[in-house]
């Protein structure tokens, strides 16, 4: 792979528990990754000696075109001066965009400007998750960790009543089109089981007739070290490949180089301690969560109902913050768990009701995030500078970016994994009381029924 000291990957990823995925997959294969909140300074990344890949936590999953442009055109600039072999912007497995929101298909534009790659890798199967493409179109399971049953993604449960971007199309192709010009070219199911050579005249074939993007299929996990090798191959020694997808990229590079011999044997894992008590703070609306809360909640965690219509009202007051603080605390030294939510589902009267305050207001249901995740990171910080509280676990996708930046974080590094996707991570925090403390980021489809309990460390992890 040429130079030594060069990294693997930088990636960014476009909400932070979508960027905690790919932290995992990376420590998994024994690359020391250390995931930041910002785009690192080379001050920065001195301080983490031996760092062989970088991530970038970002929020752009919900955000419109215009802010995306500004937030990514710099980011995307600062790791191409890091010269990684492969630069991944990281999206959801279940592809979460839209032409207004999150739009994919404007980070693809923008990557293509900066990085000049003569094609765009896109995988976005990651079937050890639950996720997998199949002719163009995407499946994924109910929950990430548990035992739940696959849909065509417009056919999802869950995600085709997403509440900022719901999926209506489940063809990875037609979704992209309403976002991006740029032609997208299919190494289908088929494709991906004839022999290598056969795949390379295949993407040179649909590269030489005009395709910006090739989509990748993928229904097995062995399958992805495959596509590993042909991404890897397409990387120069002085330029950084440009790609798109879920997790599925780390996982498919990092089998590569494994099976390759690139990289050193993955790593061993510690048992988790039971560290209670234990704070969670949830900005989720997801069924999964909502099942997550209830089944806690029913084995002996306290609960504080965050009053969102206040906040929505009010906005952030230090007389509210103070309360669930004063609340989290008295539970804590009386050595309960504690869960703050937002929600408990979309069905929860406080998300209408809400949401119809914000909108009185003038102010979009996509903010809500900011909001809540702010909140919540601001309480958990608080708690934690008056408690011995030792670990925090954040649920929301979109609130978990703001929740960290409330917290003080710099950046995450994983210390053991819980549910794939969503490893057990320490904080580093200058400044901050979460410094060294063990964090757990949640994207709502992630974990079985007794997650919170597994995190708490009070019941065995099931990888």
């Amino acid at each position: 792979m040429g130079n030594n000291n060069r990294l693997f990957m930088a990636f960014y990823g476009d909400d932070f528990t979508g960027s905690t995925d790919a932290l995992e997959f990376l420590s998994r294969a024994g690359i020391k990754t250390v995931l930041f909140i910002e785009p690192p300074t080379k001050e920065q990344l001195e301080r983490y000696p031996g760092l062989q890949a970088i991530g970038v936590a970002g929020m752009t999953r919900a955000m419109p075109p215009e802010a995306m442009e500004k937030e990514l055109q710099p980011a995307f600039t600062t790791l191409r001066a890091l010269n990684p072999r492969h630069i991944h912007y990281k999206v959801c497995s279940t592809f979460d965009s839209s032409p207004t929101i999150g739009s994919i298909g404007k980070a693809i534009d923008l990557g293509a400007e900066i990085f000049g790659s003569e094609f765009i890798p896109l995988l976005v199967a990651a079937p050890v998750l639950g996720r997998h493409c199949v002719f163009g179109n995407l499946f994924a399971k109910m929950g990430i960790g548990s035992e739940g049953s696959i849909y065509r993604l417009d056919r999802h449960p869950s995600m085709s009543k997403h509440p900022t971007t719901p999926a209506d199309e489940s063809d990875l192709r037609l979704h992209l089109a309403k976002q991006t010009k740029r032609r997208v070219g299919l190494i289908d199911i088929l494709q991906i089981e004839k022999p290598l050579e056969e795949t390379r005249q295949q993407i040179r074939e649909l590269v030489e007739s005009g395709d910006e993007i090739i989509l990748f299929d993928a229904l097995y996990q062995q399958q992805l070290a495959l596509i590993g090798a042909l991404m890897d191959e397409n990387a120069e020694d002085d330029e950084s490949l440009f790609s798109v997808g879920s997790s599925g990229v780390e996982m498919a590079l990092a089998a590569y180089w494994q099976t390759s011999g690139v990289t050193q044997l993955a790593p061993v894992w510690n048992d988790l301690e039971d560290a209670g008590p234990v704070l969670i703070a949830s900005g989720s609306c997801s069924p999964v969560t909502s099942g997550q809360i209830a089944y806690a909640i029913n084995h002996g965690f306290e609960e504080i109902v965050i009053d969102t219509e206040k906040l929505a009202r009010e906005g952030i007051s230090n007389p509210l913050i103070e309360e669930y603080v004063a609340q989290a605390i008295r539970y804590i030294e009386n050595k309960s768990d504690v869960i703050l939510h937002t929600s408990r589902g979309n069905d929860d009267i406080r998300v209408r009701a809400s949401d119809q305050i914000l909108e009185s207001r003038g102010i979009a249901k996509t903010e809500t995030s900011m909001l809540y995740g702010t909140v919540l990171g601001i309480i958990a910080r608080q708690v934690a500078e008056k408690t011995s509280l030792r670990r925090i676990i954040i649920a929301g996708g979109d609130t978990s970016s703001h929740a960290a930046r409330a917290m003080g974080i710099e950046a995450v590094e994983m210390i053991a994994p819980l549910s794939p996707g969503s490893p057990l991570c320490k904080a580093y925090a200058p400044g901050s009381s979460i410094d060294g403390l063990e964090v757990n980021f949640k994207g709502g489809q992630v974990g079985k029924e007794d997650y919170f309990e597994m995190v708490r460390g009070t019941i065995n992890s099931k990888l």
